[in-house]
């Protein structure tokens, strides 16, 4: 009996951790609308996040993502950038808010429709928004 319950727990971890690695489905519409936008990326890692869909990549040495709405409509894309790279308002604010901390990762946010830029920064294990002067805008959820 205790075989049988080991080889049971055995193969559902299995099927668990095969289900876990599935590449995300992402639609035609999707891929072809990243194709038109980033001619020439190879390599892709496609998350789902909500009911959007987000592509990891490398373009030269730049981290990009970008995500996409189902129908392929791109909603923004994130390039990081060095935290010395934020606008002065940022570092400050997380100076005063965050005493000692650093700022462990950093991005340029772009909406595709607008052209509306803000800021990301990661700071213990938080990511701050800020709108494109540094102003603090909100904690992000995720």
């Amino acid at each position: 009996m205790k075989t049988i319950k080991t080889t049971l727990a055995i193969a559902l971890a299995s099927a668990f951790a095969l289900t876990a690695n599935a590449q995300t489905k992402v639609p035609a519409a999707v891929k072809s609308a990243f194709e038109t936008a980033y001619p020439g990326v190879k390599t892709v890692k496609w998350e789902k996040e909500k009911s959007d869909y987000e592509a990891g990549f490398k373009q030269g040495s730049s981290e990009i993502s970008a995500v996409f709405k189902a129908d392929g409509t791109q909603l923004e894309s994130e390039l990081e950038i060095k935290a010395t790279e934020l606008p002065a308002a940022v570092t400050t604010y997380v100076k005063e808010h965050y005493k000692g901390a650093a700022i462990k990762e950093a991005a340029k946010i772009t909406k595709t429709a607008t052209g509306e830029v803000t800021y990301e920064a990661e700071v213990k294990g938080k990511d701050l928004l800020f709108d494109k002067d540094g102003k603090f805008i909100k904690v992000a959820e995720d």
